[in-house]
């Protein structure tokens, strides 16, 4: 089972699109989106929480029904959730996008909600953390949350442009970094394609 988490940043498609990747590799998945990260939603894809499961019906929406079942949604501040503890053996946990706040509460141990209190777990059970930061430029404490986090065992991943995939459109570039988190989680896909195997102009420039 992977965790993901989705907070207020710009850019939550790289989240759903992970969720959506995950659940078509018939992947378990527990989720968990913050307030302010519904509100970008809102903002970004057009679409307004509502219901019980509003994650579950975007994707839908979106056209990704496959396994939708898999898929378990919880709120931030329920800590009654499994996420809650450290005697839930998830696999990993992916944190896309993450804020400078929800950064800033995780690498300070700061666990007043349920994504910074999940993200404290997968830290202290030694379990994988993905950390997908979205901001720009980066100030020295954002810069020393991170180096914090890495010490910690998390891996920092910034959804850096992919000009060597030759991306045609903003969705191939989320594919991109979707696909990279893929391959650190183990989990094989076709979303890019990798160095060597393209058909990339550069490859055959000589240096």
């Amino acid at each position: 089972m992977i965790a993901v988490a989705i907070t207020g940043a710009s850019g939550p498609i790289m989240g759903i699109r992970l969720i959506e990747e995950l659940l078509e590799n018939c992947e378990e998945v527990y989720a968990v989106v913050s307030t302010a990260a519904w509100q970008i939603i809102e903002h970004e894809l057009s679409f307004k929480k509502k219901g019980s499961f509003p994650l579950t019906d975007l994707i839908t929406n979106r056209g990704k029904t496959a396994n939708t079942g898999l898929l378990k949604e919880f709120d931030d501040k329920d800590f009654f959730s499994p996420l809650a503890s450290g005697s839930t053996l998830f696999e990993a946990m992916v944190v896309i996008p993450c804020s400078m706040k929800t950064l800033s509460g995780i690498a300070h141990g700061y666990a007043d909600s349920l994504i910074t209190r999940a993200c404290d777990v997968a830290i202290k059970e030694k379990r994988k953390l993905i950390i997908v930061p979205r901001e720009t430029p980066l100030s020295i404490i954002h810069i020393e949350n991170m180096h914090k986090l890495a010490l910690a065992g998390a891996i920092i991943l910034p959804p850096v442009l992919s000009f060597y995939t030759l991306p045609k459109s903003t969705d191939a570039m989320v594919d991109f970094i979707t696909g990279k988190i893929l391959n650190l989680l183990g989990k094989k896909n076709t979303l890019f394609e990798s160095w060597g195997n393209s058909h990339c102009p550069a490859k055959e420039t000589e240096v």
